[in-house]
């Protein structure tokens, strides 16, 4: 049987809808994809709710664009904690007391760089999403757009997934692929998949959020999606599942 991945809403404290998803975002660098999915929430084209992002860097920018907004933030150096067991249970107090719990809202990995435990995950089943930049299964890791340069692929991109106890491993939801061309160095190319992961990042927390998302073994079903979408000259991209239109870039 499939596993539905709807979760449900909860109370209103910023001002979103009464049923918006509660989210929680965690951050460790720049945040952009936090950007992307606060952006596109104002614009009313998804139905959610950033409640906190946690980081355990002081110096991660996220932090600052969620104080922008008036977003809560906690940040505590995992080295305070005397294993990674303690910090995730900390992280799951502290994400619990805005209203995410299992089966109530999602955990949005933006840029966050640590591994998980298994008991983080099992405090959300099915509920926490992450963004790589790369075409899962190629090129997991911390370096994936510079990796593939320096394989020398023809095609990059990024890849929005299901966490589970395996690196870059979980049931992939939306892809998007981008020409890498021959001798192009990994920023470059980095560069051009950001724009793309700015896209399909908020597209896929937009269906998770309208419960639009089915597990099913390695497979996600997304109720009433397109098959794909593509670019043109101007910005050469295939995503698939389909971009709404609202979630298409803009070269």
């Amino acid at each position: 049987m499939p596993r539905r991945a709807r979760l449900s809403g909860g109370k209103n404290t910023h001002g979103a809808h009464p049923m918006a998803m509660p989210l929680a975002v965690l951050v460790s660098g720049g945040g952009s994809n936090l950007q992307s999915i606060l952006d596109k929430i104002d614009a009313g084209c998804i139905d959610a709710e950033v409640r906190v992002v946690v980081s355990n860097k002081a110096d991660a920018y996220g932090l600052e664009r969620a104080k922008k907004r008036g977003i809560p933030t906690w940040c505590r150096p995992h080295t305070e904690f005397a294993s990674r067991l303690a910090f995730d249970q900390e992280m799951v107090r502290v994400i619990g007391e805005h209203g995410i719990t299992a089966g109530t809202g999602a955990v949005v990995l933006a840029g966050f760089m640590r591994m998980l435990t298994p008991e983080f995950l099992r405090a959300f089943p099915a509920a926490v999403v992450n963004i790589h930049p790369a075409l899962l299964p190629s090129f997991p890791g911390t370096h994936g757009a510079a990796d593939a340069a320096k394989y020398g692929v023809r095609l990059a991109g990024c890849s929005v997934h299901f966490v589970d106890e395996i690196m870059d491993h979980g049931p992939v939801i939306i892809q998007a692929a981008v020409p890498a061309l021959p001798g192009e160095g990994g920023d470059a190319l980095a560069a051009r998949i950001l724009k793309l992961e700015h896209s399909i990042y908020p597209q896929a927390v937009a269906w998770l959020a309208a419960g639009r998302l089915a597990i099913e073994g390695r497979h996600v079903r997304i109720a009433g999606a397109a098959p794909a979408s593509c670019g043109d000259a101007a910005l050469p991209y295939l995503a698939s599942p389909g971009l709404e239109q609202e979630f298409l870039p803009v070269p």
